[in-house]
């Protein structure tokens, strides 16, 4: 992996744990994965209701309001 064994991976790791802290560290890893979830659904095409089209937002709630009614 790049060249990179053991002993140096520890060494990388107390190096960020005493920048960081070990207090900041889970917020650090949980922006990792939703970045990678992020790029991975971007990547696929998958769209989120944010990132639909207005007007197909707009025709789901139309149908939603006549549904109801």
């Amino acid at each position: 992996m790049f060249g990179i064994g053991m002993p140096e991976l520890i060494i990388i790791l107390v190096i960020i744990l005493i920048i960081f802290g070990a207090g900041k560290l889970p917020e650090i890893g949980g922006g990792i994965g939703k970045g990678i979830k992020n790029f991975k659904k971007a990547t696929s095409g998958e769209l989120d209701e944010d990132e639909k089209e207005p007007e197909k937002i707009e025709e789901e709630k139309k149908s939603e309001e006549e549904s109801q009614s």
